[in-house]
């Protein structure tokens, strides 16, 4: 039953996202680059992109260790090290690529209109962070991955909402049958040892719902400011993203109740630094896709991940 619904979840989640109506806007900057090799580059990104988001949950839910009374699997680590860590690398490593390209670059990155703009975004995406380490505590990567491609409901709601574009009785019907799948998919994994417990893991669950919520926010506000600052170099915006999202991380560590009070390095290992590693290429990925493509390829990505 696992295999069944995680394959039929794909494959709807596939139909959703080639339903939308096609404008030809979606590819409008590759007809007037630089010919094949730019449009190379970009399908590059887009397939690594698929590729990070596929592995991401795994590692993640590889990090884990098993209580040998219980066998109920949990992060040995503070589950915010990694994701301070990952701030704290990018930041440095972007600022880095802005000195090397000059001063002027580098003092770019604290004009005042940008580095308002991407923080207020950066805060958000902080947010995502805690509820995917909060979600991930309590569910497998596979259960993970299934509920987090309800955020191609929330998108058709938030269309709706906001944009006033509505959705064809064909989409609604798959979106339903998604919603389904996902229940069936749960119902039929909830003796899985990774639950801890032998229940559904009700806050995981809710974790993942809030934190699909965020990323689709996340994605459009990124979408938008990303091209509206396109002046802007890439490694420059990294730079204003990840100032308000380290100090909002380092403020959830304080009340975590684990990050300090155990020591900030205390249960790391190899696949520790696998993880932050798997954190840092999946939000340069991220932000890289937005900023040259957009958001809806971004979500038809994440929906081939799967």
């Amino acid at each position: 039953r696992q295999i069944t619904s995680k394959h039929f979840c794909r494959i709807a989640s596939l139909l959703i996202a080639m339903s939308a109506k096609y404008t030809g806007k979606e590819f409008e900057d590759l007809k007037k680059g630089g010919g094949g090799g730019e449009t190379l580059v970009k399908v590059g990104l887009f397939v690594f992109f698929i590729f990070t988001r596929a592995i991401h949950p795994t590692i993640i839910d590889a990090s884990k260790s098993v209580d040998e009374t219980t066998g109920k699997k949990y992060f040995e680590y503070g589950k915010m090290t990694v994701v301070l860590g990952e701030t704290v690398v990018t930041i440095i490593v972007a600022q880095l690529m802005a000195l090397a390209a000059g001063v002027p670059v580098w003092r770019s990155i604290w004009a005042p209109k940008p580095m308002k703009v991407f923080s207020m975004i950066g805060f958000i995406y902080a947010l995502g962070d805690y509820l995917e380490m909060a979600s991930m505590g309590a569910l497998g990567g596979a259960a993970y991955q299934i509920l987090l491609q309800s955020k191609l409901v929330v998108t058709a709601l938030m269309m709706w909402g906001i944009k006033g574009t509505r959705q064809t009785s064909l989409q609604w019907n798959i979106l339903f049958l998604v919603m389904l799948s996902m229940c069936v998919y749960m119902i039929g994994t909830s003796g899985d040892s990774s639950s801890g417990g032998g229940g559904i893991p009700i806050m995981g669950v809710f974790n993942v719902l809030l934190k699909v919520s965020v990323s689709c926010l996340c994605a459009v506000l990124s979408d938008k400011y990303m091209k509206d600052f396109k002046s802007e170099p890439i490694y420059v915006q990294l730079v204003q993203f990840k100032c308000a999202w380290f100090v909002t991380i380092l403020a959830l560590t304080f009340i975590d109740g684990q990050t300090w009070q155990n020591g900030f390095f205390t249960g790391w290992n190899q696949v520790t630094l696998g993880v932050l590693t798997s954190f840092t290429v999946k939000g340069w990925s991220t932000l890289y896709l937005l900023a040259i493509l957009d958001s809806v390829l971004k979500n038809i990505g994440e929906a081939m991940a799967v």
